[in-house]
């Protein structure tokens, strides 16, 4: 093992030293521009472009040194990019989020700008409730990924097949992000002096791709930063085993660990806990961004995200470095929809992540600014499982990991700990686990969610609601209107989005509402 942990920081160290002053955006290509709505007075326009990029040979890309060579002896490449952005960029904030998007689908408006009762799809660039935009925020989606957007460099290999070196997805992404914060006019910069601090967003595949962008080293060039600061949603315990050479048409990338193939490796791989990622970081002399890392429960069930917290070994939480917060959205799922698959044996989950992601975002920005820190890290707790088959089983190569999933109560609610929105502090059901079948992804993956009868059930060991909320309605709204009172004043959920929550309790059509009197008499 320590032999392993020297040659990947020596291979770090390599790394951050060969991609000072080597890599550059050459051009910025505008193919189209809409205009696509005012906020807060400024005016903003979507922008399609594409960028050409050239690399040094030397740069710590498995199979680059293959690769032919362009007149100025580098390596080329292509990446479609969308721009959402203040017509006159200097009316933005100055804040920059590059969207890394997920097998090719736009996600920043689907996790920040989703409505409550209808969230946005990944791959929406709709308003929605515009939060992005309203807060000043620049957004950048950068394709890195082999047959989504991004045109990679070939050669043959010894027996004549065509290979693509896909590693050069993460120095594509690390170099739009450094061009739109200090290329020049001159170079076709469109956003020229108006960014003062980059931010990266990833959301279940490309949260891995953003781990695996840090363990690689490649969020600095030339001594700086690509980002300041990174939101990494959903990654669970994974990584990306990008830096590989493929076949195509699509990428290496796509497969993940699952209940018929939970020995797949290249994904849940070391490092699993954020602190030795950070340790690599500086043990190569990186500059450390900060991280704010979120997880939801079925996270823990399908994607062994307890390994974030322990490491491969034992059930004891390791401490999180100073530039690192973790957060546990208590009862959520992987996915955010409403609309239901019959074929998932209970309703999805219900619970909507949006808001948490919100509060995390802004408090992420204030925080790379130092305007102040973060909240503590909120984290579930955990107890070990090892006979329920919702759990993804640990790997042939893991044999001393312990895995773990959140400690519920007789409810089936998460029992402790995390960020507990009103749905887990104020329930109308059991929020959270994996759904069945195991065999179908979206089920596992959206979570389950089964409501509480509003009257005592002889086959339902749970309280009913009118159990709960003796009250009524007022009594239900009295706690979701408390739970999110006490959110905002934690710092993890926006009073806007309080408020949208206190107004839905009160709309609640679960419970009778106090007869009005007949003012028609």
């Amino acid at each position: 093992m320590k032999n392993k942990a020297s040659f990947l920081v020596t291979c770090l160290a390599l790394l951050v030293a060969s991609q000072a002053s080597q890599a550059a955006v050459t051009q910025f290509i505008m193919q189209d521009s809409q205009p696509y709505g005012r906020f807060n007075g400024v005016e903003y326009v979507k922008i399609k472009a594409i960028v050409e990029g050239e690399l040094a040979p030397t740069e710590h890309i498995t199979d680059i040194n293959k690769l032919s060579l362009n007149a100025n002896g580098r390596v080329s490449y292509k990446s479609a990019v969308v721009l959402i952005s203040p017509s006159k960029p200097e009316q933005g904030s100055g804040a920059l989020l590059l969207d890394v998007p997920n097998r090719g689908l736009f996600i920043s408006h689907a996790l920040y700008n989703s409505p409550r009762a209808r969230p946005l799809m990944l791959g929406s660039t709709d308003i929605g409730t515009g939060f992005l935009e309203n807060r000043g925020f620049t957004v950048a989606s950068v394709q890195w990924e082999l047959g989504e957007g991004i045109t990679l460099p070939h050669y043959l290999d010894a027996a004549g097949a065509t290979r693509y070196v896909e590693g050069i997805g993460f120095a594509a992404v690390r170099d739009v992000a450094v061009f739109l914060r200090s290329g020049s006019k001159a170079e076709g910069n469109p956003l020229t002096g108006a960014i003062k601090q980059v931010y990266g967003v990833g959301y279940s595949q490309t949260a891995r791709f953003l781990k695996s962008f840090l363990v690689l080293g490649f969020n600095q060039t030339a001594g700086l930063p690509a980002f300041d600061g990174l939101h990494l949603f959903a990654a669970a315990a994974g990584q990306l085993p990008l830096n590989r050479s493929g076949h195509g048409p699509k990428s290496v990338t796509g497969g993940t660990p699952g209940y018929a193939n939970p020995d797949l490796r290249g994904v849940h791989e070391e490092p699993y806990t954020y602190g030795d990622v950070v340790k690599l970081m500086q043990t190569s002399g990186q500059v450390l961004p900060k991280i704010i890392v979120a997880h939801t429960t079925t996270d823990y069930y399908t994607g062994r995200a307890s390994l974030t917290r322990t490491g491969a070994q034992g059930t004891l939480d390791q401490p999180l470095p100073d530039n690192v917060r973790m957060y546990d959205i208590a009862g959520s799922g992987h996915l955010n929809v409403r609309q239901q698959d019959p074929a998932c044996e209970l309703p999805f989950s219900q619970l909507d992540w949006t808001p948490p992601l919100r509060a995390m975002l802004i408090n992420l920005q204030a925080w790379t600014v130092g305007a102040s820190l973060p909240p503590p890290s909120q984290l579930m707790a955990l107890e070990a499982q090892t006979s329920d088959p919702r759990i993804l089983p640990v790997a042939a190569h893991m044999q001393n990991a312990k895995l773990q999933v959140p400690r519920v109560t007789p409810d089936g609610n998460p029992a402790s700990g995390g960020v507990r929105m009103p749905d887990i502090e104020a329930p109308l059901g059991t929020n959270g686990a994996a759904n069945q079948p195991n065999s179908n992804s979206v089920c596992r993956l959206a979570g389950s969610f089964q409501p509480f009868a509003v009257t005592r059930q002889s086959n339902d060991t749970r309280l009913s609601l009118t159990e709960r909320y003796p009250g009524g309605l007022n009594d239900y709204v009295d706690r979701v209107r408390n739970a999110a009172g006490q959110l905002v004043h934690d710092r993890l959920l926006l009073p806007d989005d309080a408020a949208v929550m206190t107004d839905t309790a009160a709309s609640q059509p679960l419970f009778a509402p106090t007869p009005a009197l007949n003012i028609f008499r």
